[in-house]
């Protein structure tokens, strides 16, 4: 009987001594994530009221896109998480991107845009899109402008948002208020309550998930506000990713050393935001986890660790700003609007 007491004493002692362990752990490494700002400020960008309202009217308009039924929302739509859960995007003309489309949530707070970085800003990344043949289609910037230009509303719109300017409605503004509207697309969720101090925020499931999510490494590139999306790394770090075809940030760079390196996807909203990686090739959450885990950090999780970091990853959703996202009144066309 006494030697029952003392082994249960003693499977006690080292439960309490793994749970100290363990809590020791996640709060060594919460130093390496922030909470999520209200916005995501720019020094060249100010964000103001009608900044954002023409951003939010640019970010629905299809009336610039050849044919006229194509707009930022078609693939990265809002109320979607900000992304259409394909692995690639279908064009005006009904052909796919080359890569999978990103969320545009919280995407402003990422150290450039696109998998492989090209575009330094969001207000460039927005203006990228509407020129490509294969996505949006328009045939210049000038016709862009021409469309923008024919309807009074859009002209007082962007006389609003950008005053003083003696001919406010050009590409690069365009690029400016979509960016501003952008920059508040952003989704707190009860990780960000726990990182401010709340404790009780997150279960002791959750809590247990983020120990197993630092202990396995994947801290290393999933960090910072955005939990990723801050640096580039090389997909088959220490293991060759099989059938990897895609050049990534190479092709910006003309570095051979880049081969194969793409920005870190953040991890916010990361349970609604499949297929995974730059072509969409990994349909569920379970089989990310563990590839990243194999070719990235040289471990094999178990079916459980998978599990566990996956109830961490869930307390990354958050909430969509509904009201912020709601599709506005467009302007209305007039017989000058020109169509591609």
């Amino acid at each position: 009987m006494k030697a029952t007491t003392r082994l249960l004493a003693l499977a006690a002692g080292l439960s309490a001594a793994s749970a100290f362990a363990q809590a020791d752990l996640s709060e060594a490494f919460l130093p390496m994530f922030q909470p999520l700002p209200a916005q995501a400020p720019s020094p060249d960008n100010e964000i103001t009221d009608a900044k954002v309202n023409l951003g939010r009217m640019l970010y629905y308009e299809t009336r610039i896109s050849k044919g006229g039924k194509m707009s930022c929302n078609s693939c990265h739509i809002l109320d979607k998480y900000g992304n259409d859960n394909l692995p690639f995007s279908p064009g005006h003309e009904g052909k796919l991107g080359g890569r999978s489309s990103p969320s545009t949530y919280n995407a402003a707070l990422h150290i450039a845009q696109f998998w492989d970085g090209r575009a330094p800003s969001v207000e460039e990344q927005a203006k990228g899109p509407v020129l490509n043949p294969v996505e949006m289609g328009a045939p210049s910037e000038e016709f862009v402008v021409k469309v923008l230009k024919s309807m009074p509303g859009y002209v007082d719109a962007f006389k609003a948002a950008f005053p003083g300017e003696a001919d406010p409605v050009n590409y690069n503004n365009f690029g400016k208020a979509v960016g501003a509207f952008e920059r508040k697309l952003i989704t707190p969720s009860k990780w960000d309550t726990f990182l401010k101090g709340n404790k009780d925020a997150l279960s002791a499931e959750e809590k247990k998930g983020f120990a197993t999510f630092a202990k396995t490494g994947c801290v290393t590139c999933h960090n910072g506000a955005p939990v990723g999306g801050m640096m580039y790394q090389k997909l088959g770090l220490v293991k060759p990713w099989p059938d990897l075809k895609d050049n990534g940030r190479a092709d910006v760079t003309k570095n051979d050393g880049e081969k194969g390196f793409f920005k870190v996807p953040s991890l916010r909203n990361v349970t609604e935001t499949a297929p995974y990686l730059h072509d969409g090739s990994v349909k569920t959450l379970e089989e990310m986890v563990k590839k990243m885990a194999e070719y990235q950090l040289g471990k094999q999780l178990s079916d459980e660790e998978t599990a566990s970091i996956i109830t961490f990853l869930k307390a990354l959703k958050g909430d969509l700003p509904t009201e912020y996202i709601k599709e506005p009144k467009l302007p209305e066309s007039t017989a000058d609007t020109p169509k591609a």
